[in-house]
């Protein structure tokens, strides 16, 4: 008899079901359902429509009967940060805003005017990002919807309780809330009572690995089947970095999608001036692990420039953005962590402004305009190595990029120039590969995590830049 394990991934373009089973020593995967996603802008903010979302779950798990792989277990991962209030009656009270979404703007102050922004990163070595959940909450208090607020639930948590009726804190989504104590790995309370978050909204943390039960009676009767819901690490960066198949001390990573996610992997936070100066975080990851990174922009910005040329008629691969902009020589670059960058109305006219402000040539062809993007990623992962080597007091001999960058092969022999240091790419599906992961270990079929990276080197074409 197979077991099956299911990752259902939830990107901010789109989300997958991905079905699994070792077989001759690796992991197969295979795509059972595909649906796209995306924030949506109502009464001028945007959101996400978790019960689309929802919905597209439940269809999943229907094509997983129809196709005869019934899961043993599954779990859900999705981008980090934003989440869902619930009322004592477990109504959902406010929309699930999104990150890009502008109503944060000057809560950073208001926190600030409570507890100083070194202080703040002393205590929870989180990096500053004007869309943390610590700031949406604020927002929230401004807003009033804290008064009625009786449940705390990240993204995915909320989506495995719709699952289950469960309610549950995974560990290394709720650390990007800047709600955390690195030292303890729990909830800092006085924190919460200082800023006026009522601590009684945030649930026992638990583990990736976790088993929170099964599904459902209603969920049951609709996809015709049974399974238990083990919470994967539920931030998507988390399952990638899980899933990076180097397990030496001396590799970076760069978890690489529409965010470029790029650190190390420690024992312990290091929550330094040094380390807040320079931006880096300390994210939670599998058996307690810090993912010590920092956030870029990533790839965001291609595929931004890539929706806006589709939409004006022209449409290209990311292959062919790739080619063409291997053949451009134009020399100027951007800085990709500007907010300028974050959800420009157009992300053409935001590269072309910030060149010309610099007295830079302006691109004005796809290749150039991919040419910048491409140069200005690798630039900042030069930075960002650097930084991470100064910061840590190590040398790292490579990079292991996982996710959909891996099959960047442009970007990587960049990388690979320009770091010079060595790229080691693979596995593109590295978030599903991690969500997995977790499953494999919690079902008793991988032992240690040592044991399911060597699996995962095994199962996937890596590429040497």
């Amino acid at each position: 008899m197979i077991n099956y394990y299911l990752a259902i991934d939830i990107g901010a373009s789109s989300g997958r079901h991905i079905i699994s089973h070792i077989e001759d020593g690796k992991i197969i995967l295979e795509e059972i359902h595909r649906f796209e996603n995306g924030m949506v802008t109502v009464d001028g903010h945007k959101r996400w429509d978790t019960t689309k979302l929802f919905d597209e779950i439940i269809a999943g798990l229907k094509k997983c009967k129809e196709a005869g792989k019934i899961p043993t277990s599954m779990g859900i991962d999705t981008w980090a940060v934003d989440y869902v209030l619930l009322n004592d009656k477990d109504e959902v009270i406010r929309p699930c805003f999104g990150y890009r979404d502008d109503r944060t703007a000057g809560m950073d102050e208001l926190v600030y005017k409570i507890i100083p922004e070194e202080k703040l990163y002393e205590r929870t070595g989180i990096q500053k990002a004007i869309f943390n959940s610590i700031y949406q909450l604020m927002a929230d208090k401004q807003d009033g919807y804290l008064k009625s607020a009786k449940h705390f639930l990240m993204v995915p948590d909320y989506l495995h309780y719709l699952l289950t009726g469960v309610k549950s804190n995974e560990y290394t989504n709720c650390s990007t809330t800047q709600l955390i104590n690195p030292d303890t790995k729990d909830w800092d309370y006085e924190l919460m009572d200082m800023l006026g978050y009522d601590r009684a909204m945030f649930g026992k943390i638990l583990s990736p690995g976790t088993c929170i039960g099964n599904l459902s009676q209603k969920v049951q009767a609709e996809v015709g089947f049974d399974c238990k819901v083990v919470l994967p690490p539920t931030h998507d960066t988390a399952s990638a970095v899980l899933s990076v198949p180097n397990t030496s001390q001396d590799v970076l990573y760069i978890s690489s999608g529409t965010w470029s996610l790029m650190g190390s992997e420690n024992k312990t936070a290091i929550c330094t001036k040094e380390a807040r100066e320079a931006n880096f975080t300390n994210e939670g990851g599998y058996e307690g692990r810090y993912r010590f990174l920092k956030n870029i922009m990533g790839l965001w910005m291609i595929q931004s420039v890539r929706n806006e040329l589709k939409a004006a008629g022209q449409e290209y691969s990311f292959a062919k953005l790739c080619e063409m902009a291997s053949k451009e020589s134009i020399a100027s670059r951007v800085d990709v962590n500007s907010e300028e960058f974050l959800a420009p109305a157009s992300m053409i006219e935001a590269i072309k402004n910030a060149c010309e402000r610099q007295n830079m040539q302006v691109p004005q062809t796809p290749g150039e305009l991919s040419n910048v993007i491409y140069m200005s990623l690798a630039d900042s992962y030069k930075v960002a190595a650097e930084e991470l080597e100064s910061i840590t007091g190590k040398h790292y001999a490579a990079i292991n990029v996982v996710g959909g960058g891996a099959n960047a092969a442009y970007l990587n022999e960049l990388t690979a120039k320009t770091t010079g240091k060595k790229v080691i790419a693979g596995p593109g599906e590295a978030t599903a590969m991690g969500n997995i992961a977790a499953q494999l270990i919690a079902a008793g079929e991988v032992s240690s995590v040592e044991e399911l990276r060597q699996l995962v080197y095994d199962s996937s074409e890596i590429k040497i830049y």
